[in-house]
């Protein structure tokens, strides 16, 4: 849990915000707080467990964990009985788990959180400063790192390989969403509900109707993906994943909040495009208005066009960032402070790496994040017993002189 929200920290940003809002005090915290409360979260989570995991400060750490399971807990049950939110965000996009599972899930931690505080256990002490500081500083830098780049792991839909047209798609036999529709008739000045199957006769009056959705049915990964012309409002969504070309995808949710230090590349990314015969188009929710200013400011000459703003957030943790599309499927991600040079860009995309997918796999990925954790702890730990050792060593060594210079006193005292 602290691991994924360590590496989205924009998308637990999101996630505290719609929580926020739906208690009705989003408006009074502005986004840094947020963005700050999510990297300390994800730190204070990743932490914890690494602390349980070598044994570290158990009755301490066991406490905290109680501490936090409780909160946890009565935050969710708040979330089962309101629905405020559709899932809790626990584990970011890795695993989405229902409001109701989410609680589940919570109680049975909340009774392990329990019998851990009730029986901790610990280990020697010798190596866990270490741990407890590098464990924090490695959370902290991992969360630097993908608001930097981008998340290591990306578990949403937009992913590198994702076709965005087939993920749009529901496929035949797929569960259909259901309603339910009640009708309240009058007669003699008594009314009644009703449904379809027990609709009376005519001599009952109608008076109001309610449809309700009895079941949600299938509902594909990508569903709010749309492209429309700022100006005209035309829609272009399937003329843009259906090219079989290539298609510069510069991605802002809200041009006002957008990072414009790297617009120069930019500009050369959208010149190389032109001449290669590539579309290049700017997607934001952003207004008329911030348009033209980021066009006065970068002097942008590329369209812009229209679409949802969280659809945006979810395509690419970067404001702005950069999509290299074909035939619907994405190519790359870059954020804005990774952008491809000019000249990687020289030539035909077909042609170049670039202009292919990446062929780092998943366990290639996983196993890397592994061993930039665990391998400096363990050359840290080897370090401080190594030093330990020689201290040790060093102290015998005086020792040892110490005693042998005393009995040489003593040799010559009694002669």
């Amino acid at each position: 849990s602290g691991y994924v929200k360590a590496i989205d920290p924009l998308g637990t940003q999101y996630k505290l915000a719609d929580y926020l809002q739906a208690m009705g005090i989003g408006s009074f915290l502005p986004e840094w707080t947020l963005l700050v409360g999510a990297v300390l979260l994800a730190a204070l989570e990743f932490s914890l467990g690494i602390f349980l995991l070598f044994a570290i400060r158990r009755h301490l750490v066991s406490k905290i964990v109680l501490a936090l399971m409780s909160i946890m807990t009565l935050l969710t049950l708040w979330i089962v009985i309101a629905n405020p939110v559709k899932d809790c965000g626990c584990f970011g996009d890795a695993v989405v788990l229902s409001n109701g599972q989410t609680f589940i899930k919570n109680i049975i931690l909340l009774a392990i959180a329990l019998m851990l505080q009730k029986w901790p256990t610990s280990i020697s002490k010798k190596t866990q400063w270490i741990v407890i500081n590098y464990t924090v500083i490695f959370a902290l830098a991992l969360s630097a790192w993908s608001l930097w780049d981008l998340p290591p792991f990306d578990f949403r839909p937009y992913h590198v390989g994702a076709n965005i047209a087939q993920g749009m798609k529901i496929p035949q036999g797929a569960p259909q969403p259901q309603f339910e529709t009640t009708f309240i008739l009058e007669k003699n000045g008594q009314q009644k509900e009703f449904t379809l199957d027990n609709y009376p006769d005519s001599t009952w009056t109608f008076v109001d109707s309610k449809t309700v959705q009895t079941a949600e049915g299938y509902v594909p990964p990508i569903h709010d993906f749309s492209i429309q012309d700022n100006k005209t409002g035309e829609d272009i969504t399937q003329e843009v994943l259906n090219d079989t070309g290539y298609t510069f995808l510069l991605i802002s949710p809200n041009l006002s909040m957008a990072d414009d230090s790297n617009f120069g590349t930019i500009d050369q990314i959208y010149e190389c495009a032109e001449d290669h015969g590539y579309r290049f188009i700017c997607l934001t929710a952003s207004t008329e208005k911030e348009i033209a200013k980021w066009q006065n400011i970068t002097g942008a000459e590329y369209p812009f066009y229209i679409t949802d703003e969280t659809t945006l957030k979810t395509i690419i943790r970067s404001n702005p960032g950069l999509l290299l599309i074909k035939d619907g499927t994405i190519i790359r991600k870059w954020s804005h402070n990774d952008l491809p040079t000019a000249d990687a860009l020289q030539g035909p995309l077909n042609k170049l790496e670039i202009g292919h997918l990446p062929e780092e796999s998943a366990a290639k990925t996983i196993t890397q994040v592994a061993l930039w954790f665990f391998i400096p702890l363990l050359l840290l730990i080897i370090a401080d017993r190594t030093w330990a050792w020689s201290l040790y060593i060093r102290r015998k060594i005086r020792k040892g002189e110490a005693l042998l210079k005393k009995e040489e006193q003593k040799i010559m005292h009694n002669r």
